[in-house]
């Protein structure tokens, strides 16, 4: 449920507010951490600097104890999937989505995706999320982007096309020209939509599900400026059916068909080749790397490290709440930074880049560099206000690598006190703004029902 919509739409444009006292970690070409007040005048950050003055400021946000960041964005999530939470456990990939995903995501209708659509944005806000790239299911999808629009959060999103694979459901079977058809009139409806919060990225689920037509027609508007959103290389079973089918690994057949550019991010990326690396740094691609899912569905651990030594642009993302359980990037972060030392020591990966796979890594997935992913003049006023005086993050020396040490590795969802998109804040003090979250919950219990009784699941 949705509270108080036509106040936030009543919001005057230009209202100034200023978030002082706080330590910014501003995440801009110097990375400069330290005590900087931030002024938002209406959509975008006005300045950040020493002592701000406060005056014809509408709100003075009091962030003492606390360091603000850009908001963290989700580079690989699938709101359509947060009311299976709990119930696909203890498989692979491929058994995970014949016998769970695909069966449920098949049962939804309108009022179920809009529901889980809700508890799934509930819970970006909540973490400190302020964007996200997302890829649906393939029916109903303009109801994600409602919801998002109402909700106020930044969201790029497509419906995932399927015209082929084992054990698809009819449900979510379609023809290529369906697929393509029904996504170019997504694209066109919500391109830039809600004051630019809103864009649309193609969403191919993965070539095992896809036809090379279909696939072909998506590289067609790749090559056109439109944007992609795939899974590549998540697990070894996956691999071995497209070397089968193709003859070729997963992401040299992405790049024969035209699909791998600086538009396109990929999910996953557990197992890939050192050729198939060298694609990637050189069409620009980007990867999302999602470490508790793969962890979980036991698919491996993808090397970050080779990623990033060879110039690829790697974001975070939970994934979907039924491999996870969570979307919560303060745990992918603190993984995200733990597992690469196992294989290449104590100082595989700093704490430094972690955060920054968190926020500009995940803008540069959307393509939205230019407007959120750090601190600065003239970006979108997309950020987060985190209470670093809470007793699992203490004691925090006064060193500005301590403050993103903390952060990485210690600070928590519950941490998050205010969030901010667009100027809009959707979280103040803890509390969701926009949505009524005690309504929400008995949405998701009954709506969690229905889906699984429609999948023969319940």
């Amino acid at each position: 449920m949705l509270v108080g919509v036509d106040e936030r739409r009543k919001v005057v444009a230009e209202v100034e507010l200023i978030i002082r006292g706080g330590v910014a970690v501003t995440m801009d070409a110097q990375r400069r951490v330290g005590a900087l007040d931030v002024r938002v005048v209406g959509r975008r950050i006005a300045q950040v600097g020493e002592h701000l003055s406060t005056r014809g400021a509408a709100r003075i946000i009091d962030a003492r104890g606390c360091a603000v960041l850009p908001g963290l964005i989700h580079s690989h999530v699938h709101l359509c999937q947060v009311l299976f939470r709990n119930f696909a456990e203890d498989r692979a990939l491929l058994d995970w989505l014949k016998e769970r995903i695909w069966p449920l995501e098949a049962a939804h209708d309108e009022t179920t995706l809009r529901t889980s659509t809700r508890l799934g944005l509930a819970e970006l806000i909540r973490s400190g999320s302020t964007a996200a790239l997302d890829m649906g299911t393939v029916r109903h999808h303009d109801q994600v982007f409602e919801v998002a629009r109402e909700v106020g959060f930044r969201l790029q999103s497509g419906k995932a096309m399927m015209d082929g694979g084992d054990g698809v459901p009819e449900p979510l079977r379609e023809t290529a020209a369906e697929a393509l058809s029904e996504s170019d009139r997504l694209e066109r409806s919500w391109q830039g939509a809600a004051e630019g919060l809103l864009s649309y990225a193609y969403a191919p689920r993965f070539v095992p599900s896809c036809s090379p037509e279909l696939l072909g027609g998506v590289a067609e508007r790749v090559a056109a400026g439109k944007r992609l959103h795939t899974h590549a290389s998540e697990s070894g079973e996956e691999i071995a059916l497209i070397r089968r089918a193709t003859g070729l690994s997963n992401v040299a057949y992405l790049a024969r068909l035209g699909l791998l550019s600086p538009r396109t991010t990929l999910a996953h990326g557990v197992h890939l080749e050192a050729d198939e690396v060298g694609l990637l740094a050189q069409s620009g691609t980007s990867v999302a790397h999602c470490p508790s899912a793969n962890l979980k569905l036991a698919s491996g651990v993808a090397d970050t490290v080779a990623l990033v030594a060879r110039g690829v642009n790697v974001g975070l993302g939970a994934d979907g709440a039924p491999c996870n359980n969570n979307l919560d990037l303060w745990r992918e972060m603190k993984l995200a930074a733990l597992l690469p030392k196992l294989e290449h020591g104590p100082a595989a990966l700093a704490a430094a880049k972690v955060l920054e796979m968190a926020t500009l890594g995940g803008a540069r997935a959307l393509g939205l560099e230019h407007e959120i992913g750090s601190l600065e003049p003239g970006k979108q006023a997309d950020l987060a206000v985190v209470d670093l005086q809470m007793p699992h993050v203490q004691p925090l020396g006064p060193a500005s690598e301590d403050v993103v040490t903390a952060l990485v590795y210690a600070s928590q969802a519950s941490d998050v006190r205010h969030v901010f998109v667009a100027g809009r804040q959707l979280l103040r003090d803890g509390e969701l703004v926009m949505l009524d979250e005690s309504a929400l919950v008995a949405d998701a219990q009954r709506d969690a029902r229905a889906v699984r009784e429609r999948a023969g699941l319940g």
